[in-house]
């Protein structure tokens, strides 16, 4: 088995998708190790900012979060997330995230696909 196939690591990415908002770093998924079946990434969302409203219409998301916090709007309601919890975004529901405290909001994200797609309702960067 290669070891590429089956391990990953943030300080090794090549393919961080930089935005205006912050950054994802793909670990796991379709493109990066073809034979998986989720998908699994960093995100950064710097102080003050958030992604564009957004759903994903072939799977489920969970969003763990490692450091900093957020306000997750998810649908029509508005969560608050600390170091230390997790939400879940059922699949199609819409939603964003924006970093509330003052260092940056890192976050685990995972989803139930190893193609994850989005529909973007802001904008046309990568949410």
């Amino acid at each position: 088995m290669n070891k590429h196939d089956v391990i990953r690591s943030v300080a090794e990415q090549e393919n961080v998708n930089q935005m205006s908002w912050g950054h994802l770093a793909w670990l796991v998924g379709a493109a990066q190790m073809p034979e998986a079946e989720q998908t699994l990434g960093v995100v950064t969302i710097q102080p003050g900012k958030r992604n564009p409203l957004h759903s994903h219409p072939n799977c489920e998301e969970l969003l763990y979060v490692i450091s900093g916090e957020c306000d997750h709007k998810l649908g029509d309601e508005l969560f608050h997330l600390a170091s230390g919890m997790v939400i879940r975004i059922p699949r199609g529901v819409k939603h964003w995230a924006k970093c509330t405290s003052a260092e940056p909001l890192v976050a685990i994200v995972s989803f139930s696909a190893p193609d994850r797609r989005t529909d973007n309702f802001e904008g046309d960067e990568i949410a």
